[in-house]
């Protein structure tokens, strides 16, 4: 069955998309409220943020080899029911602990979700122009759906209780149950294509440890548990390459990454993301916590980049044209880097404009970055494979925006930690903002003032290291662009030259 209308089917398809994508930064400006009334721990904090990237990247790579075998709008509406009753759980979490497990839930849900959706358009879109307008599209919800969280966020949180942010989620998915069926195509299973589940424990074994002891190292340093979770993680990798190789259908054709192009394109979209999640997350706190914003207000002035990110993803389109699809990776980078600089050497000087200065430039230069990025890898992709490259495409993103939550927020923290007077470190202040907030709540005026003066500057100190790490990220992952796109055209010339002689 035929959609009517590839276009309407691209609106049912960027619906999901746009719900999976909030509920990564939906909670940031919830923070103030979850640790009122949930009081979770500083490492319960960093989980409720954490295990929804962690998981969904865990398990993208087995959901979109699931979908090519099973059928992309089936696996999409179970991903619908499912997304919906977790996020019921969710809204009515009565612990720290619960809203963790409910937001792990969440996560294999709208793990089912999102690689459907991109294979779909691999299907629906056969030509490639059509293709590129329709992935742009996807690519823009996407990024928006990170944007717009803390929007719609803030918003409820001027009228309702915390757990209200994930309630909105399941009209949208029944509209979509509804939909489906009438407009996409139901067709698009594999029927001889398996799904091996060693490698789909393999990809999650060796995500999960990796993920863990990096957001350990940074926030506790050192110990013999971390190093060793960080050695299953990359042993338990390798043992998943080393068996995608002997496979004779594999869940990733790691043929594709002989390709120098591929390869760079996946790598850039893991920093990208990496570096668009990790500033969210510092300046939707420094907004709220330092400036002093209502939620609302805050995630009003943290929406106004978006103007800009509107006209630049078409821009990059076209320059793409004109000057290759390096040279807009390369420029979105280090504008992203620049952005960086800004919040790392003015966000001291407690100013809305600074925040919306380098935020403005970290946002246009990744979204000029990404955008490029999606319609190369989908497009050189076999399209009896959509689902499981969709998988890859998608887990490097959520793998980059968790790494960027957990390294720059943990970087953050550590800090946060080290700048705080010890002599003001009562109950939890000394651990987070959020934590020292909680705790004036309980204060005299005078020591309630003071601790939260405090937690301020120790909080502008933790992004600013912060904000140094990212501009490290992003400029040597520009470096690493040149370096490979210099190697990719000399090996090139080189086989030109070679077809050349052979012809003569």
């Amino acid at each position: 069955m035929s959609p009517r209308s590839p276009w309407a089917a691209l609106a049912a398809l960027c619906m999901p998309m746009l719900i999976v994508s909030m509920d990564v930064s939906v909670l940031f400006f919830a923070v103030p409220f979850i640790a009122s009334d949930l009081n979770p721990s500083a490492t319960q904090q960093l989980w409720i943020f954490d295990i929804y990237g962690f998981v969904l990247a865990g398990l993208l790579l087995t959901m979109g080899s699931l979908a090519d075998r099973v059928g992309h709008r089936r696996l999409l509406m179970i991903g619908a029911v499912g997304f919906s009753g977790a996020s019921i759980l969710a809204a009515f979490a009565p612990t720290a602990s619960l809203l963790i497990l409910a937001r792990a839930v969440l996560a294999v849900s709208g793990a089912t979700l999102m690689p459907s959706t991109l294979a779909l358009i691999r299907h629906i879109f056969l030509d490639d122009a059509d293709r590129a307008k329709a992935i742009a599209a996807w690519n823009a919800v996407l990024a928006g759906g990170v944007a717009v969280g803390p929007i719609v966020s803030g918003l409820l949180l001027e009228h309702f209780w915390w757990g209200s942010v994930f309630l909105i989620n399941v009209p949208v998915m029944a509209v979509l149950l509804v939909v489906a069926p009438l407009l996409l195509p139901a067709d698009t299973a594999v029927v001889d294509r398996r799904v091996d589940i060693l490698s789909a424990l393999l990809v999650l074994g060796a995500i999960l440890p990796t993920i863990y002891a990096i957001k350990e190292f940074a926030a506790e340093g050192w110990s013999v548990e971390r190093g060793v979770a960080l050695v299953v993680g990359f042993t338990l990798g390798t043992v998943f390459v080393a068996r995608q190789k002997r496979l004779s259908d594999p869940m990733i054709d790691l043929g594709l990454f002989d390709d120098r192009r591929f390869s760079v394109s996946i790598w850039t979209n893991v920093v990208c993301m990496f570096a668009l999640l990790g500033n969210s997350i510092i300046v939707t706190q420094y907004l709220q916590s330092v400036l002093g914003y209502s939620p609302l207000k805050a995630a009003l002035w943290s929406i106004a980049p978006s103007a800009l990110v509107a006209v630049a993803a078409p821009l990059a389109a076209v320059a793409s044209v004109r000057w290759g699809r390096p040279m807009v990776m390369i420029a979105g980078l280090l504008t992203g880097a620049a952005g960086f600089g800004v919040l790392a050497g003015l966000l001291g000087v407690h100013t809305l404009l600074v925040a919306l200065i380098g935020s403005t430039l970290i946002a246009t230069g990744i979204v000029s970055a990404s955008s490029v990025i999606a319609d190369h890898v989908i497009g050189v992709a076999p399209a009896e494979r959509a689902g499981a490259t969709s998988g890859l495409l998608e887990t490097s993103s959520e793998l980059g925006g968790a790494v960027g939550i957990a390294v720059l927020g943990s970087v953050l923290n550590l800090v946060y930690r080290m700048a705080f007077p010890a002599d003001l470190a009562v109950g939890q202040a000394g651990t987070s903002l959020a934590g020292a907030a909680a705790t004036a709540r309980h204060l005299d005026n005078v020591q309630a003032s003071n601790v939260l003066d405090a937690a301020r500057r120790a909080f502008v100190e933790g992004a600013s290291v912060a904000a140094w790490v990212g501009v490290g990220v992003l400029v040597s992952t520009a470096l690493l662009v040149v370096w490979m796109t210099r190697t990719s055209d000399v090996a090139d010339r080189q086989e030109s030259a070679e077809l050349r002689r052979l012809r003569s």
